[in-house]
Parts: structure tokens; sequence; C-alpha cells
């Protein structure tokens, strides 16, 4: 059995709008009507795979763990990173995580790639397994059909032949246009995509030789670590004591006789928006249209709207890449999209809330997002799912009243507790403990009004909280 070790825990910044650091774009749903790391899961699972490894930050942990349920995924293990620290610790920990079956076979690969043609990544995956349970350490090549700058490549000593097993000649950085051209036409380079496979045993003993430094922070990781809930939290202190430093460089690019087996499976890492417009379905004029989008007289255009009541409309475009959610709209040339990252820096010297969060935030037990923000007021809707149920909190700074519009809501104030229904309001004062709870079977809509002095939600004292983000009895600090 092969066990998927699945990275997620991506920022987000080259997809923007659609994708930022509260929600980057390995949990949206770029193509198709499921996330990319859902399309993953369902990718590394059934016959032949066992229960996936996830490896994610803490901030995603409720995230993660709803897809994987919605994905019906059973048994997956996660394992939560308390700060990022690149692939090579990642993946450390991933395989210090299955030590105890040293012979298992672990397939690494991101959570936010697509790859079109399941069956031949699946024939490169079997072709691989055979030089895994050798020993070796295998990596995966793309089959290149256009001179990308934005790749690594991987160059082979001979021509690369779908799933045949090759040793690695050398690993070359992202070339320039011309270089990356004659890497295309010479057939002896392939995309590098991050995906690897080895056996536990094999990976540990690399990193033990190529690089020891991070075996000692990760066993202490591993060792200091806790269960939450069903996750595995590192321990922190040692987990930051870990280089930051990718797989491929601690790695691969000192590991001799790596195995590659070239593929082609429409495999794209979907890192900017003109390969997004290239995956996606396009009219015969090179246009490619998502969510309520409409074209007039445009060619070789991405037009994408991520909400139902907001319509984008292009004019005369082309080339152009024009995305809108329900708090920014970025209007770039298609050729300029590696360069989101600068826009996202740009917003974070403006301090834009847009730069890293949605006005949707979601949190274990449904979601809310800001509808109206003035200066000492706020209006929000609450969305709460079937059993979702906040902490008993108070507040030091703000009072609130909340209007059910859909649903019903079990509502505790100090010591009263009562049912709301539709239509029906309730105040909570300043300083009263309270909670929200649905015990139906349909969701909870409710309209929060703020009003006071402060209206961070760091003005929050948890008192209890059934996804543990209550510190102690007392709720006198706050947990992530």
């Amino acid at each position: 059995m092969i066990i998927p070790v699945i990275l997620a825990g991506g920022s987000g910044t080259r997809l923007w709008p659609a994708s930022r650091k509260s929600y980057p774009k390995q949990f949206t749903d770029l193509v198709g009507d499921k996330s990319l790391f859902q399309d993953t899961l369902s990718r590394f699972s059934g016959p032949g795979f066992a229960a996936p490894t996830v490896v994610t930050g803490s901030d995603f942990r409720f995230i993660t763990a709803e897809q994987v349920d919605d994905a019906g995924i059973e048994g997956a293990s996660i394992i939560l990173e308390p700060t990022g620290r690149n692939t090579a610790p990642a993946i450390l920990s991933a395989a210090l995580h299955h030590e105890n079956t040293p012979d298992a076979i672990l397939l690494v690969a991101p959570s936010d790639h697509q790859i079109a043609d399941t069956k031949a990544f699946a024939d490169a995956v079997q072709a691989g397994q055979a030089a895994a349970q050798d020993g070796q350490i295998v990596t995966f090549g793309i089959k290149p059909n256009a001179p990308e700058t934005g790749y690594g490549y991987l160059e082979l000593s001979a021509p690369a032949k779908s799933c045949e097993k090759q040793l690695l000649k050398s690993f070359v950085e992202k070339p320039c246009r011309e270089k990356a051209q004659t890497f295309v036409e010479g057939g002896h380079h392939l995309w590098n995509a991050g995906i690897f496979m080895f056996k536990v045993s094999s990976i540990l003993d690399a990193f033990e030789i190529l690089a020891p430094k991070l075996v000692i922070p990760c066993r202490a990781a591993l060792a200091t670590g806790e269960t939450d809930l069903c996750f595995f939290r590192l321990g922190a202190d040692a987990y930051g004591r870990c280089e930051d430093i990718s797989i491929d460089y601690a790695i691969m690019e000192a590991a001799e006789e790596l195995a590659v087996i070239p593929v082609e499976c429409g495999w794209s890492d979907l890192g900017s928006w003109k390969s997004v417009h290239a995956t996606g379905d396009q009219d015969s004029e090179g246009n490619a249209l998502s969510g309520p989008a409409t074209q007039i007289d445009c060619k070789n255009t991405l037009l994408r709207s991520d909400r139902a009541d907001t319509r984008i409309v292009g004019l005369g475009l082309e080339n152009i890449a024009a995305i809108a959610t329900d708090d920014a709209i970025l209007v770039a040339n298609m050729d300029d999209s590696e360069r989101v990252k600068e826009v996202v820096a740009e917003l974070k010297i403006q301090k834009a809330p847009q730069a890293e969060g949605f006005r949707q935030c979601h949190r274990p037990w449904g979601y809310y997002e800001t509808l109206a923000l003035g200066q000492r007021f706020q209006v929000k809707r609450i969305v709460v799912k079937p059993g979702g149920c906040l902490s008993l909190q108070s507040h030091v700074h703000r009072s609130e009243h909340w209007v059910v519009v859909e649903g019903t809501a079990s509502v505790t104030v100090d010591e009263d507790v009562s049912l709301v229904t539709e239509n029906q309001s309730v105040y909570i004062p300043l300083g009263a403990v309270h909670r929200l709870e649905n015990k139906g079977k349909v969701p909870l809509s409710l309209i929060e009004v703020q009003s006071g002095a402060y209206l961070g939600e760091d003005d929050i004292v948890r008192y209890e909280d059934i996804y543990a983000r209550a510190d102690d009895a007392k709720g006198q600090k706050l947990a992530a």
C-alpha cells in the first residue's frame, strides 16, 4: 500500500484575489466543483492507497478536516505545522510519523496542482513503485509542451520516455526563455513537478546523511507534539528550530542516482492566472469564462467572477485576466500574471484588508462575513452549520444584537438558555457570558449588529470551546 503524503500549507499569494493567506488556493474551487485539495485526495485514494497523511498549517486545520470529511476520506492523519518551514521539514516530519513502518512507501505531492489525465499519472506511479521498493528515491518529471520559465527542470542523460525509469543527470534552475526552448526541443529535460516517492527508511537515511541538522529538531517536534481533537500538533519550540529549506535543496540535488519517471498527464501547478486560463475550457477565440461572466469581442482572455450576484463583462479585451471577488478586482495583462505577488506585497504596505483576508471568514462551526463596518458598529452575517457551536465567551468592549433569519438558534446569555427562531432577536449585553448553537438539521443564519468602542476579533474571552480553542477553564488566554 502506498501512503499519500499531501502538503497543504501554501500561503496563496499567486492567485490573488481568489486565493489569499486566510484561504489559499488549495482549498478553493479553481477548476471543477471540488477544491484542488479534494481533487488531490481523490487522486490518491482507492485500491493500492492507504489513508493519507496531510501536513498543513495550524490556521488551516478546520478547513482541512472539513474538506477531508466532505471528500469521504476515512482514516486520514492531519499533522499541524506550528509555523511554515518549507517542504523539507514537512516531509521529514511525515516520514518520522511513519517510522515504525520502515518499508512503507510514501508518495509526496503538493495539494494545489491539477492533473487532467489521472490514468497516465497512475501508470507513472506504478512504474515508480518498483524503484521505490528497491530503495531508490523517485521523482516524477513532466514532459514539457512549452518553454516555461516559471518551472525548474530535470535533466536526463537520454531522451525521456513516458513511464520508463531513468537516472537524473542534474537539476536546472528556472531558465530564460531561449534556454527553455532548447530544453523542449532537445527532449532531455522535464518539468520538476515536486512529486516524490520513496520508502520511509530510504528518505530517513537520506536525511541522516544529507541534512542531519533537520533530523534532531524534527524528532523533537514529534516527541513534544500532542494530539488535539483529530489533529497532531508538532512541538512549536522544536519545529521552530528547523531550517526553512525545500526538499530539493536539502535532499534531491545532493542525492545520488535519483530515479526519474517521465509522465505526460496534463499537469499544471496552477501557479498563475495564465496557467489557470490555459487549463480552462476556452471558446474559439481563446476566452475562458468562470462564474457569471460575459465576453464581447474578446480574445485570449480569462474572465472570472466568484460571486453569483456579481457579473463581470469584458468588452474588446485581448490577453487580459480579470478576476472579481466580493471585495476586490484584479485586471492584468496575462503575461504579467506571474507578478501578482507584487500586488499582495503592495496591498500589505497599504494595510489593505484584502491583502490576506476575505470578508467571509471560515470557522470550525461555519463562517461569518462582514456586511457593514463603521467606527463604532459592525454588521455581520453569521452562518452556523448543523451541530455547530460557538464558544462560551464574553466581550470586554462591545454588545451585540442577533436577529435570526433562517433556522433556530439555541442561545445562552449568562444563566438563561432560550430558543430563538426566524424573525426573533436577542440582545447580548457587554460583558455577558454567552453562546450560540445550532441544534437543528439545517444551517442557522443570523444578522449580528455589534456596537462598542472596539470591534476586533481579539475582543473574545473564551471559557469553553468544543474545538479546543480555550486554554483553560477560565478562558484567560485565547488560543488560535
